[in-house]
């Protein structure tokens, strides 16, 4: 039984050798086609931000040079982590065609000739992940890769049903619900290193479990663990649950915090908020206004998941702990007004290029 074990770690090793021997093969083979035929440039990332205009750069030279343009086929598919493909755009000589949700935002940058670079506009945070830009003529067929990346921030989210309560598509759509989308697990390590921890694992757009610890302690990343992104694997979407990791970017309006003299529960902020032409803000963009307009309030207030939050930039006595962020105060009975809070509690509004917290 031994020997039988040792010569079936011996075969999973040379497997193992053999196939990254194969990739690296195919990667040098990839290269070396690159230098000599010059076919096809694309480089690796472009950032941008949610509303934002883009470009995505692709460049190709075929041989010989006198290849009629009208006969050049360039097509930008979206590709997921899971290699599933989804059209984006594609033109033949004059005619072109954007598909889906880029339709009326996506066109050629036409900036000379090689250039099958495109400009998307109105970015939106289901644009994120990466491009495949592939030019076709009669006898060549090349393809390049760019990555679009969003400024934001990832922010942990658990529903009032408590924690460990989604499946894979319930935490899609409390993300969607929240001015978000489920966090990649390049996001989720970006924001680890920016100092993220947080002891609830939560699903990832690629169907993954995961959870960021800066300072891991008993209980919550093995104490005498390194830092790191803890990682479960990919987990059935839907019979397991768990927490969500969202991830949103930056905002089309402006979070605001509205004061009120008295103490107002759930519907009254909610009413508030519209008589200053406003809604009720959702967490996502509470979160960007926090990141991104560096939001720093010191009062509590309901936001549009019937929730108590307050954001803060600057850490002060009795004012949100030592570190920075999004505080979360649970969710108490919408009827409640606050008689119990020690801080006036009002309401976060979001116009429609404002929106609002209402302090309760």
């Amino acid at each position: 039984m031994s020997v039988h074990l040792i010569e079936r770690d011996t075969a999973q090793r040379i497997l193992k050798d053999l196939a990254i021997f194969e990739m690296k093969m195919t990667l040098f083979t990839y290269e070396l086609h690159e230098k000599e035929n010059h076919k096809i440039t694309a480089p690796g990332k472009v950032v941008t931000h949610r509303g934002g205009t883009i470009t995505l750069p692709c460049r190709y030279h075929h041989e010989p040079e006198d290849v009629d343009p009208k006969r050049i086929r360039i097509k930008w598919t979206k590709v997921s982590d899971a290699f599933q493909f989804e059209d984006v755009f594609v033109a033949l000589g004059r005619q072109q065609k954007a598909f889906g949700s880029y339709r009326g935002r996506v066109s050629l940058e036409r900036a000379g000739p090689g250039d099958a670079s495109v400009i998307i506009h109105n970015i939106t945070l289901q644009d994120y992940g990466r491009y495949e830009c592939e030019v076709t003529n009669d006898m060549e067929d090349d393809t390049g890769f760019v990555n679009l990346d969003l400024e934001g921030v990832v922010f942990p989210y658990y529903p009032p049903s408590g924690r460990y309560k989604l499946n894979y598509h319930q935490a899609e759509e409390v993300c969607r619900q929240q001015d978000a989308i489920l966090a990649s697990h390049a996001q989720l390590h970006k924001a680890w290193l920016e100092g993220l921890d947080w002891c609830n694992a939560g699903w990832l757009e690629d169907g993954s479990v995961q959870y960021p610890i800066s300072h891991p302690r008993d209980q919550c990343g093995h104490k005498d663990s390194p830092p790191g992104v803890r990682n479960y694997g990919y987990r059935h979407k839907d019979d397991e649950r768990y927490d969500a990791f969202c991830f949103t970017s930056n905002l089309n309006g402006h979070v605001y915090f509205l004061k009120r003299f008295k103490k107002v529960n759930y519907l009254e902020a909610v009413k508030a908020c519209q008589r200053d032409n406003a809604v009720i803000a959702k967490v996502g963009q509470l979160y960007a206004a926090w990141k991104i307009q560096l939001l720093d309030r010191c009062e509590a207030g309901w936001v549009e998941d019937g929730s108590i939050r307050y954001p803060i930039i600057n850490p002060r006595a009795r004012c949100g702990g030592p570190e920075p962020g999004v505080r979360n105060l649970g969710f108490p009975d919408k009827k409640h007004n606050g008689m119990n809070w020690l801080a006036w509690l009002g309401l976060a509004c979001l116009l429609k290029c404002t929106f609002t917290v209402v302090a309760i």
